[in-house]
């Protein structure tokens, strides 16, 4: 698996009905893509967004940033949404998992 943890502040004068459309189509085509797993967004209070996208593998998430619609998003996201981001990439992270079990 590959990881992507997409950090972000948006500017205080975005049109948020632009952002959201285009944020509902980005992730509608990022699921059409091959390797695509999962994808989660995350505000905190104070406004910071986490978005967790999860690949197959490193190809699959690269080739999911060169798409050419994509590549005009995040254009559009430099000009005009974001107040700052950060990307973090990482293949094979280290997962531990636990599930309560019901006592039967």
């Amino acid at each position: 698996m590959f990881l992507v943890v997409f950090r972000n502040r948006k500017r205080a004068d975005i049109d948020e009905a632009a952002y959201g459309a285009e944020a509902e189509r980005m992730e509608r085509l990022a699921s059409e893509q091959p390797g695509y797993l999962a994808f989660k967004s995350y505000t905190s209070d104070d406004g910071e967004v986490i978005a967790l996208s999860e690949w197959q593998d490193e190809a699959s998430a690269r080739a999911w940033g060169r798409l050419a619609e994509h590549r005009l998003a995040q254009t559009r996201g430099r000009t005009d949404y974001y107040e700052d981001y950060t990307l973090f990439a990482c293949d094979q992270p280290r997962i531990h998992r636990f599930q309560r079990q019901d006592p039967a």
